[in-house]
């Protein structure tokens, strides 16, 4: 055993050195690295394209792109595969166009789902299909075939608009967003009344949503706020203890890391919710845990608690389905325009780079618009009246 593995390494060794050094950097990613050359497969087919996902992977993995886009890519790849009952080096633009078509008229999924499956559909074939991983190559010897590009401009969505989002998708007017508080506010009430151990939870709920319409936090920037990441401003003492909130996780792009940004506590009710919750409710929890929101089981919440939770409330008080959690953000920039707010500080509040994204936002009510149109006329009238008035 010892003699064959000694022999096998002085063979990868001599092989090595036989290498030019662009033939050693382009074996670094190839197939080489997830098949072992001169073994035979038992499964030859089912085997290659589980190494080839890997080997995907991989790839996805240099790119420092996280664990769950990886993992969601891999997901849409693999539903095409069995949605064709064939393997990558036998897929063809006709397999995909009948994929696609299938999620739009049967599964009924939007147009951003569709183009998410097709740009990870893009990049796998163009993994396989790079000449740096030797795939076609393993193919051609395996399978007499070589896989292909199998998305291109004809059979894909171009992304040409700002936004993707439904038209359903808007910001809460401020009746709607009162309502929704209160009827927070009152399942804690009446759960706390009758008992039931389940009202801290609700008291979690309903201030996690006050605290990410205060602040304009995503979802996931949201759950992942820990108790340490509310601190002082300077520049606003009246807002105590909670006059800057750190966002630690905000959005990433392009493989880069979270990306970070401090949002100040523009409104006085914030303050006294956060105490409330941080000094009186959190602790009864008794759990050891940073997390802001914990669970009764001093784990951080999930996702689906958070969508689950304001859903049913929604319901309840009977407004539009299409408000969702990220409603509270289009909320916050919306409010704050109409309050008058300069629209770069709401652009830095937010962490968007650019003003246009910070637009695709604001959904100003016409209430807004009309006090905003009758300003302007006043003032055009009066501007038009004073010269007359100066020449009598």
């Amino acid at each position: 055993m010892i003699s064959h593995l000694m022999r096998y390494c002085r063979d990868r060794c001599e092989r090595w050195k036989g290498c030019s050094v662009g033939q050693r950097v382009a074996s670094a990613g190839s197939a080489r690295l997830v098949l072992v050359d001169g073994v035979a497969l038992l499964h030859p087919e089912p085997q290659v394209f589980e190494a080839m996902v890997t080997g995907w992977r991989n790839q996805m993995l240099a790119r420092n792109l996280t664990g769950s886009t990886i993992t969601g890519r891999e997901r849409q790849v693999r539903a095409f595969h069995a949605h064709s009952n064939e393997f990558p080096w036998s897929w063809s633009s006709c397999l995909a166009d009948e994929w696609f078509a299938d999620l739009r008229s049967v599964r009924h999924c939007t147009r951003s789902t569709v183009r998410g499956y097709q740009v990870s559909l893009r990049g796998f074939c163009d993994y396989l299909t790079d000449p740096a991983y030797g795939w076609a190559s393993v193919c051609e010897e395996r399978f007499g075939t070589h896989p292909i590009q199998v998305i291109n401009e004809v059979n894909s969505a171009a992304h040409v608009a700002d936004s993707e989002s439904e038209p359903s998708k808007r910001a809460y007017t401020r009746d709607e967003l009162q309502a929704l508080f209160d009827h927070a506010d009152d399942q804690v009430a009446r759960r706390r009344a009758l008992g039931r151990k389940g009202w801290l939870a609700a008291f979690r709920d309903a201030t996690l949503m006050k605290v990410a319409y205060s602040y304009g936090t995503r979802r996931q920037e949201t759950q992942m706020l820990d108790a340490a990441d509310f601190g002082r401003n300077p520049d606003g003492a009246e807002f105590g203890d909670y006059g800057v909130l750190y966002v630690r996780h905000g959005k990433a792009q392009r493989g880069s890391p979270p990306k970070r940004r401090s949002v100040l506590t523009v409104w006085p009710w914030t303050t006294d919710v956060l105490e409330q919750w941080f000094t009186e409710v959190r602790p009864l929890f008794g759990v050891e845990s940073p997390a802001a929101w914990p669970s009764e089981r001093g784990t951080r919440i999930g996702l689906e608690v958070l969508d689950h939770r304001l859903a049913g409330y929604r319901d309840a008080i009977g407004l539009a389905p299409g408000l969702d959690f990220h409603s509270l953000r289009r909320s916050y920039v919306t409010h704050l325009i109409e309050d008058g707010w300069d629209p770069r500080f709401v652009q830095e509040q937010v962490g968007h780079d650019h003003a246009s994204t910070t637009s695709i936002y604001t959904c100003v009510s016409s209430d807004f618009r009309t006090r905003t149109l009758r300003r302007a006329l006043d003032r055009t009238i009066a501007d038009a009246l004073t010269p007359q008035e100066g020449r009598r």
